[in-house]
């Protein structure tokens, strides 16, 4: 009776590297879709691009806090 590495599994070395493959592509796969919805779904509940521009704007100086929260809500209205 010889003893082998694998314990007397049929599989051998190519099964061992096809199921290390189908590992890494598992979880490569899962980490890209994971990625994929983080980047579509913004984290911002309500944040629209106009808001995002609007933001900016309020940041660069460019408008006050009054005026950025009148055009907010007329943004949110719509």
């Amino acid at each position: 009776m010889t003893m082998h590495w694998y314990y007397g599994s049929p599989m051998g070395w190519g099964g061992f590297a096809m199921m290390a493959l189908t590992m890494v592509v598992f979880w490569g796969g899962l980490a890209a879709l994971v990625v994929v919805l983080l980047r579509r779904h913004p984290h911002a509940p309500h944040s629209s691009p106009a808001t995002r521009i609007l933001e900016e704007r309020l940041a660069r100086g460019e408008i006050d806090t009054e005026e950025f929260e009148r055009v907010r809500r007329t943004i949110d209205s719509r």
